[in-house]
C-alpha cells in the first residue's frame, strides 16, 4: 500500500496554514485515500486528471495506481512541496492554475480519461459544467464533496435541482463512498461523499439542444417556488398563456414546478421551445 505524505509535518516543515478562502481540507486518512480510488474505477492502464492536489496525498495514490496522472493545484504556496512530494513519480505532470480557467481538452486530449477531485464546496458545481460542457469530456468523475451536495446531485422525481438536471443529463451519479469529518484536516464541520459519475456515450439531450436546455432549466428554477407558467413567462420574455400552451403542447401541466420535471420531459419541451421560438430561445438570457 502506496504511503501518502504526512500533511501535518508538511505544513510544519513549510511554514504552511490550510487556506480557508481555497476550502482547503486536506485527506489524511490514508485507508479513506485508498478507497476513493478505489471506487472510482481507476485502472492501471488509465489517464487521469486530478483537480486540487493539495499536498499530494490523494496524487500518489494515484500515480502508483495508473498510468498518468495531471494534477492541477490553484495554490501557488503549495507548488514548491508538491514538486519534493511528487519527484519520484515520474508519471505525474504538475499543473499550477485554476481549473475553471483551464481547458480540459488540452489538459487531457487523449479519450477516456478518469478525473477524481476533492473539491470545496463554493466551486463543486461550477467545476462539474466546466468539466461536461468540454469538448473533451471524461468517461467517469470521482468528486468528494459535501454529503448533503452528493445526495442533492442524485436527486430523484419531485426533488430535482439545476445541479442534479446538469450532472444527470450527462451521465449516472452515485455516491460510492461516505467520508466521515474526521479524515480530514483541519476537520471540516460536516461529513463528505465521493460522487461517483459515470457518463453516458452521448447526453441525454443532443448536444446541439443543450444550451437551449439550459436556458429554460435556469428559466425554470429562478423562482422554485412558481409555476413553470410564470418562470418560463419571465425567463423567455413570452405571455402566461404562451407560456401555458408552450408547456401543454410539451404535454406538460402549467401549474407544476421545475423541480418535478424528469429529463425526458425537459427533452419534449426544448424540442417544443425549439420549433415555436428558434430565435426567442436563443437569445433568451439563462
Amino acid at each position: 500500500m502506496t504511503h501518502a505524505p504526512d500533511v501535518r509535518s508538511l505544513l510544519r516543515e513549510y511554514h504552511l496554514d490550510p487556506h480557508k478562502g481555497l476550502g482547503q481540507n486536506f485527506l489524511v486518512d490514508h485507508g479513506v485515500l485508498h478507497k476513493i480510488v478505489q471506487t472510482a474505477g481507476v485502472q492501471p492502464q488509465d489517464s487521469v486528471l486530478e483537480i486540487g492536489a493539495g499536498l499530494g496525498s490523494l496524487t500518489t495514490v494515484l500515480a502508483e495506481s495508473c498510468r498518468h496522472v495531471v494534477a492541477v493545484e490553484i495554490d501557488k504556496k503549495l507548488i514548491p512541496v508538491l514538486h519534493e512530494v511528487l519527484a519520484p513519480y515520474p508519471n505525474v505532470t504538475l499543473v499550477p492554475g485554476d481549473m475553471l480557467e483551464l481547458d480540459p481538452a488540452t489538459l487531457m486530449p487523449e479519450a477516456g480519461y478518469q478525473v477524481v477531485a476533492n473539491i470545496p464546496y463554493y466551486i463543486t458545481s461550477a467545476i462539474i459544467r466546466h468539466l461536461l460542457a468540454s469538448s473533451s469530456r471524461p468517461q467517469r468523475l470521482a468528486l468528494t464533496m459535501q454529503k448533503e451536495v452528493a445526495g442533492r446531485i442524485c436527486a430523484e422525481a419531485g426533488e430535482h435541482s439545476l445541479l442534479s438536471l446538469s450532472v444527470q443529463v450527462f451521465g449516472r451519479p452515485h455516491v460510492v463512498l461516505n467520508i466521515p469529518s474526521t479524515a480530514f484536516y483541519p476537520q471540516p464541520k460536516v461529513d463528505s461523499s465521493t460522487l461517483r459519475i459515470d457518463l453516458y456515450d452521448e447526453p441525454l439531450i443532443p448536444e446541439d439542444r443543450l444550451e437551449t436546455f439550459f436556458q429554460l432549466a435556469h428559466h425554470g428554477f429562478a423562482q422554485k417556488r412558481k409555476t413553470l407558467r410564470n418562470t418560463l413567462a419571465a425567463g423567455m420574455h413570452i405571455s402566461g398563456d404562451e407560456a401555458a400552451h408552450l408547456l401543454q403542447a410539451a404535454g406538460i401541466d402549467p401549474t407544476r414546478r421545475a423541480q418535478t420535471l424528469e429529463l425526458p420531459e425537459w427533452r419534449t419541451l426544448v424540442n417544443e421551445a425549439l420549433d415555436r421560438y428558434p430565435e426567442l430561445t436563443k437569445n433568451s438570457t439563462a
